[in-house]
């Protein structure tokens, strides 16, 4: 929400890097009105908030020396050293006279715009950029939502500069999402998909209590261990908060194992669940590379729940730039929940807030919003081999990072990791306290 007071940025170049970044920080995290100018008089004769961002001071005004990233054209390898100011990494440094010691806009950039994953890099097994190749890891500050941070420091000066500037930080916000990549464990597979289990089930250690467990399941003695929706939806009623869900609709591949979404008991969920809840496609693993395939997964979902599908998140985080977030802009998709890494928790693009995706390959602003994930189920367990006691202890620390920037805490979580039986035994709790600690 804008006002009618606006801030004046001035530039000798006004880019659509520099349009887009400082919309993002001033209006969209300060709700600040945002005019730019490239006329020096114009600038100067203004008698109201203003913001110089040159190579040239004029006067007494706020001064942010630039980087030429945002003056750049195309991708180019950038030679960055970060360095730490008031206990935050920080770069684009500089040693020219200046309201911050660094390049706000060009740091906040990089970041956002995921410069760095159109550079060249070595992808992991699944055709991904890894989080080991980005700078957050390298420098050891993934963990960290320094955008959000690094705003705060500009609120500050713009503050103390202009008093009565209607700055108006954003609140905190709590958005639950589940990922059904696997509905049922056992039932609605049918007789092939059983007897191929019962067999996989013998090379387990506890090879007998698995198969007892599907015989008993099957002829109806228990329930599905991976039937935890309405444990979901009893805690979400005790502790007021809504969730969004991503259906994995695919055929069945290698990476996905999901039951038919042709079968009467898969529609029946999805559309159960669908009249209550924000729901999204979740894409299959073949989909990430064919925009055929997601456009008819995306039409399936859409007549199973006779809504439009908007909303999404990558299967296996399967997140390729600018390709994947292309194609989604291409068939309807308006809010993506993918930003973030499956081995390593933390903020992928800096930030614990949402924000429009800039396509670097265009070289423009796009209307796709980002809502950034900082942990998953998946990850802790899975990839950094976490104890539900640790796992409890990270999340508490990355939710208090993200109040304290105010920002959007989006977990990942998974219906079959809360069955709390094998190797999720105890996650259930671990899920729980999340919900405590978030809300």
């Amino acid at each position: 929400m804008t006002t009618n007071h606006p801030i004046l940025v001035y530039s000798s170049l006004l880019t659509k890097r520099l349009r887009y970044i400082a919309q993002h920080i001033l209006s969209d995290m300060l709700a600040l009105e945002v005019q730019f100018t490239s006329n020096r008089d114009v600038f100067i004769a203004h008698d109201g908030a203003k913001i110089n961002y040159s190579s040239c001071q004029f006067a007494d005004e706020l001064f942010f020396y630039p980087a030429t990233l945002l003056f750049e054209k195309g991708i180019k390898t950038q030679q960055i050293k970060v360095t730490w100011y008031r206990g935050m990494p920080i770069f684009y440094r500089h040693q020219n006279n200046s309201d911050l010691p660094f390049d706000i806009f060009a740091a906040s950039f990089f970041l956002l715009s995921r410069y760095e994953e159109y550079l060249p890099h070595t992808r992991d097994a699944h055709d991904r950029y890894p989080a080991e190749e980005s700078l957050a890891h390298r420098d050891n500050f993934l963990h960290l939502p320094v955008i959000d941070h690094w705003v705060i420091w500009l609120s500050d000066v713009l503050l103390r500069r202009y008093p009565n500037l209607p700055i108006s930080r954003k609140r905190y916000k709590f958005i639950a999402t589940y990922d059904i990549d696997i509905a049922y464990a056992y039932r609605h597979k049918g007789i092939l998909r059983n007897l191929g289990g019962s067999l996989q089930s013998l090379r387990h250690p506890n090879a007998k209590a698995q198969l007892s467990e599907r015989i008993r399941v099957l002829a109806g003695i228990d329930p599905d261990p991976y039937d935890t929706y309405q444990w979901q939806f009893d805690l979400q009623q005790q502790y007021q908060f809504r969730a969004n869900y991503f259906f994995l609709v695919g055929e069945y591949g290698i990476f996905d194992k999901n039951i038919s979404a042709n079968g009467l008991a898969y529609q029946r969920l999805i559309q159960s669940i669908a009249d209550f809840y924000e729901v999204g496609i979740h894409p299959s693993y073949r989909a990430a590379s064919s925009p055929n395939i997601l456009a008819d997964e995306m039409r399936c979902l859409a007549d199973i729940t006779k809504k439009e599908v908007k909303k999404s998140r990558q299967h296996y985080i399967k997140l390729n730039l600018p390709q994947t977030y292309q194609t989604l802009l291409d068939l309807g998709i308006d809010k993506d929940y993918t930003m973030g890494y499956p081995s390593q928790a933390g903020f992928r693009a800096g930030t614990a807030s949402s924000f429009w995706f800039y396509d670097l390959s265009l070289e423009t602003p796009t209307e796709l919003r980002i809502f950034p994930f900082a942990v998953m189920d998946v990850t802790l367990q899975h990839y950094l081999n976490l104890s539900p006691e640790e796992a409890t202890r990270t999340i508490e620390q990355l939710i208090a990072q993200i109040k304290a920037v105010k920002g959007v805490f989006c977990p990942i979580w998974h219906n079959h990791t809360l069955c709390n039986l094998h190797e999720w035994r105890g996650w259930r709790e671990v899920y729980e306290q999340m919900i405590v600690s978030a809300i």
